[in-house]
């Protein structure tokens, strides 16, 4: 059993805060105010008062941090080593249906690298957390990648574009979805890219990919799949929280996942 350090612990009571008032608005969901960021991007005052509390906690406890936030954006610190990036809401569309499948995500960077990791699954009670050379943990119990080698064995996680991205978007990712879904056990799509990452993290998922997220989607997420002893990588070579196009998988499925997605881009036309 690995202990939490003070980082841990400031960042998963931040979530568990958050993640209060994010269960009791789930029980009153049709009563939420929704407002529209983009096609197919919605945002509810459920978002703006959990990433409240999130900034507000975390400011207390390490002031001068700076943050990267879904809903306020960046805010500068006095502390220009230090920042959280921070989803109040990871799944957004699920919790507006009143599907139990969201999370707080809570990344730490530090030095301009990936530091630590927090995603609170809210509905299940889950706390998954990492902390670079101390592992990637639920709670108490360690996490590994699953180890399967064989690509006709794995269950892969994706999401989907939103209505309104660009045709060639949605056009990728048919053929990705294509090539990979006659290779594989199966593919799901659970509508939380954090989720996903510490379903991989704790070999429930073998691999996961997606394209386009955004820095708050992914950064606890890639800590936790990568202290889990996974590998994750850009998919076209690029740098991660930039294009938030990932995949995270074990060290063996890697380049067959990644011949197969470099194949189905392939096969579009130029």
């Amino acid at each position: 059993m690995s202990r939490q350090s003070p980082l841990i612990t400031v960042m998963v009571k931040a979530a568990r805060a958050a993640g209060r008032g994010l269960a009791r608005d789930f029980g009153e969901v049709e009563n939420l105010q929704v407002s529209k960021k983009g096609p197919g991007d919605f945002v509810t005052n459920a978002d703006h008062r959990a990433e409240d509390v999130i900034y507000n906690e975390l400011s207390r406890a390490r002031p001068g941090y700076g943050f990267v936030m879904e809903e306020r954006g960046v805010v500068e610190g006095t502390d220009k080593t230090n920042r959280f990036i921070v989803d109040p809401l990871d799944g957004t569309l699920n919790f507006m249906h009143g599907i139990p499948h969201f999370a707080i995500s809570i990344g730490h960077e530090r030095e301009g690298e990936l530091h630590a990791g927090v995603v609170y699954d809210v509905i299940r009670g889950d706390i998954y957390w990492a902390e670079r050379g101390h592992g990637a943990w639920l709670e108490n119990w360690r996490l590994k990648v699953a180890t399967r080698i064989k690509l006709t064995d794995a269950v892969l996680a994706t999401g989907t574009p939103y209505v309104g991205h660009a045709p060639e978007r949605h056009q990728l990712f048919w053929s990705e979805l294509a090539h990979l879904t006659q290779e594989t056990s199966g593919i799901r799509r659970f509508g939380a890219a954090a989720l996903d990452l510490a379903y991989v993290a704790a070999g429930r998922f073998d691999g996961f990919w997606e394209r386009n997220l955004k820095p708050w989607d992914i950064a606890a997420g890639i800590v936790l799949v990568r202290e889990a002893g996974g590998i994750v990588q850009e998919l076209d070579g690029g740098e991660i929280l930039k294009t938030g196009n990932i995949l995270a998988t074990n060290a063996s499925l890697a380049p067959k996942i990644s011949a197969k997605l470099a194949t189905a881009k392939s096969k579009l036309p130029s």
